[in-house]
């Protein structure tokens, strides 16, 4: 039961946790993934080797310990951490590992000076309220996905049933159920679990679903990411023919109700859960402007596709911006994506939904870009593929 007296400790730790957080975190992932190799599945380690995982949760810890007496305000972070969770098959058993671990890296880190018996007893404290809840939450999604017709729990075998090169680092396979089952639905714009056992190691990663749910197959489309482990045995080693553990469909980057122009803003790999959402929207009528950035031609998947489907429905504007083209390629743009370039792009009257995804400096720009040209910032959305982190602009 977390106290008054726990939740006074906890925030007194807050200034703490500001200036020192994320030391506090690295040294947590050391404690846990070279003690307990039975979570490492879970976790990307090029996210680690990066530090945006440890820089991720020492947000997610200051901002449990700002809101400790008020957790509504968190908002959507605690959603989020749920779909990620879900889409890994985080169990219960696994949380009990995660909170020693964190104990133990506050007491090494903070000193027992500071992180005094009472202060740990708090933290102990909160953390079980926090994995209560993110328990409870989960259960509640895999028991949904479970329910649904053609859902399931934990993972299930699909035959890759087609494998399509779509530029020259992104290639995509089309997955069935190995059991001849029916296929559950999902929403535009969300992600599924991939296990995989590489030399011998499980690893767990997820990817955007990259077509809208048709009821036979998925689809994912996969860059090949330079010395990417996962992304480089998919591109390499699986052939059609071949099958691969899935876990259930999970995100909140999800295509919402609403009769208002649509602008779609992607950048790299971050086109694929657009494309989900492009397709599901199109019988509507609704207008959509389609806004892709790429390096050049070469690395530009899916252009053909959209520039038929921009063909057939005159609702949908699509836009191609280069940054480095190379000679004879035709785009719309060439450079950065600048304002006055999206402004020209967008529709006239800004209120309209956004949803941009792409590399973090991309997201930035068009976040910023989009704030100035007066989108309503409620009418914004956008997700990262990895840790959640802010966007600084």
């Amino acid at each position: 039961m977390l106290s008054a007296q726990h939740r006074a400790l906890v925030k007194a730790t807050v200034p703490l946790l500001e200036t020192g957080g994320e030391a506090l975190t690295q040294h947590f992932y050391r404690i846990m993934l070279g003690e307990h190799p039975e979570v490492r599945p879970l976790f990307n380690q090029a996210h680690q080797a990066s530090g945006d995982q440890p820089r991720a949760l020492a947000n997610g810890v200051l901002m449990y310990a700002r809101h400790i007496d008020r957790l509504e305000a968190l908002g959507p972070l605690v959603g989020q951490i749920v779909q990620k969770h879900v889409s890994l098959q985080v169990l219960p058993e696994q949380y009990p590992i995660v909170g020693a671990c964190l104990l133990r890296a506050i007491r090494e880190v903070l000193g027992e000076e500071v992180a005094t018996d009472e202060v740990l007893a708090a933290w102990a404290a909160a953390y079980q309220q926090l994995a209560d809840l993110l328990i409870g939450a989960e259960e509640e999604v895999y028991a949904a996905s479970a329910s649904q017709p053609g859902g399931w729990r934990g993972t299930r075998s699909f035959e890759v049933v087609r494998r399509v090169r779509e530029s020259d680092e992104i290639v995509s396979f089309h997955l069935r159920p190995a059991d001849g089952g029916a296929l559950a639905d999902f929403l535009p714009g969300q992600y599924i679990g991939l296990r995989l056992v590489i030399d011998g190691e499980e690893v767990r990663r997820n990817y955007s679903l990259s077509a809208a749910p048709n009821g036979r197959d998925y689809r994912i489309s996969v860059k090949r990411e330079a010395g990417g482990k996962v992304s480089g045995h998919l591109h390499e080693q699986v052939k059609e023919g071949d099958c691969l553990e899935l876990f259930p469909p999970a995100g909140e980057f999800v295509l919402r109700p609403s009769r208002k122009p649509l602008a779609l803003i992607t950048a790299g790999v971050g086109i694929t859960p657009a494309l989900s959402m492009l397709e599901a929207v199109l019988p509507s009528g609704r207008p959509v402007h389609f806004i892709h950035c790429a390096r050049h031609a070469g690395v530009h998947a899916f252009r053909d596709w959209l520039d038929g489907q921009a063909a057939k429905h005159p609702q949908l504007r699509h836009y191609v911006c280069y940054s480095e083209p190379r000679p004879d390629e035709r785009a719309d743009a060439v450079g950065l994506l600048s304002r006055e370039r999206l402004a020209d792009w967008l529709p006239a009257e800004r209120d309209l939904d956004a949803y941009f995804l792409g590399p973090k400096p991309f997201m930035a720009l068009v976040k910023r870009h989009l704030r100035e040209l007066g989108v309503p910032e409620g009418q914004c959305h956008y997700e990262f593929f990895g840790p959640a982190s802010a966007l600084d602009n």
